[in-house]
């Protein structure tokens, strides 16, 4: 018991560094940390801990290739052309702006991922906000709530997905059956409750029209090139297969062709990708691991069965709901990892109800940091993002938005997944 204790404590410790990040000290070297003191002193097995960190490859991979595709667009000025043609579309009205920023934001996020839309978009968006001579904060909150709300349209929208799923992921088909409906209806409630809140900032007249930046064959490569890795993905979700080799293999063609044609190193892009962020999730890999061998998991994977036998329909209200709301107190990606190996030990002898439970975690550790700055690394990379541009969001603030933003959002998703289901 007393070796249990000290598992949870040193997770505890190393997720809450994840989160508030003391002494500026990178995330990642705190979930690090955390996996090595696991191991070290004896409460996780090396050979477990190893074990844990090869189960992320498929992660890893899928990250590698979204980083580098995310900042191959960002250099040759993908993100920048399409903020400032959202401005000139705008034609003066801070509304249409609004709604063509939402329009990208979801975009860049069903086929990038949504640590794309808050690392690179955000600041093509700001810069775009500023040319217009428009409050950028409303504009700058689209990019947050759209990188989580669009999560789950796609497996590869979030790599929560990935780890949530892991080798289980469901073929293309069944999760666009399953997710279609209530990924609509979490993206437009987010939109019209955002439209209601700012509705002030966006009756304002802004600047109708900024030069658009020229968009070089590189950059122009670099948009097909996307359009390319979106396809082959969709086809390897459809053939059920895993998605980090499909993505890593395509994305590094993508950027093969572009730097060939540009008669340029790779080493420019490869520095700018923050690799640290593979860092992270291996150690948090490790901390999952350790919980699991502690027999957390277990406990958590028998309060589910119980549940789910009491109220089938029920427990999925009640599933997605509380992980929602947890997302915000330990950060979806541990969440989601810890959700996988829940759902791995689960019976497989109710498919069905296991799938819509799975379905119900999935939309709660994808929608649920819309309520706090915590919830999910996509917002932490969001508020750096922002803050590098000189505006500041206090966690108050996005409280106060989220507090309204997110429940509405959630339970449009949560009816839809049981419509979906029904139907």
């Amino acid at each position: 018991m007393t070796g249990n204790l000290a598992t949870w404590i040193i997770a505890a410790l190393a997720v809450s560094g994840v989160i508030v990040r003391p002494w500026r000290v990178p995330e990642f070297a705190w979930a690090v940390a955390g996996a090595v003191a696991l191991a070290a002193s004896g409460l996780l097995p090396w050979r477990d801990a190893i074990f844990a960190v090869g189960k992320g490859t498929d992660v890893y991979l899928f990250l590698a290739g979204m980083m580098l595709l995310s900042e191959l667009a960002r250099r040759e000025g993908l993100f920048d052309f399409l903020a400032a043609y959202a401005v000139n579309h705008a034609r003066g009205s801070a509304s249409r702006l609004f709604l063509l920023t939402y329009a990208i934001g979801t975009v860049v996020t069903v086929f990038m991922s949504n640590d794309a839309t808050a690392v690179v978009l955000t600041p093509a968006v700001y810069a775009a906000a500023r040319h217009a001579r428009a409050h950028p904060l409303p504009y700058l909150f689209v990019c947050a709530f759209i990188a989580n709300a669009a999560s789950f349209v796609l497996p590869i929208s979030n790599p929560a997905n990935l780890v949530i799923f892991g080798a289980q992921m469901p073929p293309l088909r069944q999760w666009i059956a399953l997710f279609a409906l209530p990924s609509i209806l979490a993206i437009a409630a987010t939109y019209a409750v955002h439209r209601f809140l700012h509705r002030g900032a966006l009756t304002e007249a802004i600047h109708g029209e900024i030069a658009l930046p020229r968009l070089s064959r590189a950059g122009a490569m670099a948009g097909y090139g996307i359009v390319v890795v979106a396809i082959v993905l969709l086809v390897a979700s459809f053939l059920g297969m895993s998605l980090g080799l499909p993505t890593f293999v395509a994305t590094s063609a993508v950027t093969a062709c572009v730097l060939i044609d540009k008669r340029e190193s790779p080493w420019a892009a490869l520095k700018g990708v923050s690799w640290g962020v593979l860092a992270l999730v291996a150690g948090l890999f490790v901390l999952v691991q350790g919980l699991e061998h502690s027999g957390a998991v277990h406990a958590l994977s028998a309060w589910l069965r119980s549940v789910s036998e009491l109220s089938p329909h029920g427990a999925i209200w009640d599933v997605g709901i509380v992980t929602a709301f947890a997302c915000n107190l330990v950060n979806n990606l541990p969440l989601g990892l810890i959700a996988g190996s829940v759902m791995n030990s689960m019976p497989t002898s109710a498919a069905h109800a296991n799938a819509l439970l799975q379905g119900a975690i999935t939309i709660g550790i994808d929608l649920g940091p819309n309520l706090s700055v915590t919830g999910s690394l996509a917002t932490i990379l969001w508020l750096s993002a922002i803050r590098r541009e000189g505006e500041h969001v206090s966690a108050g603030q996005f409280l106060r938005l989220g507090m309204i933003v997110m429940p509405v959002a959630l339970l449009s998703a949560m009816a839809g997944l049981l419509l979906a289901a029904w139907l």
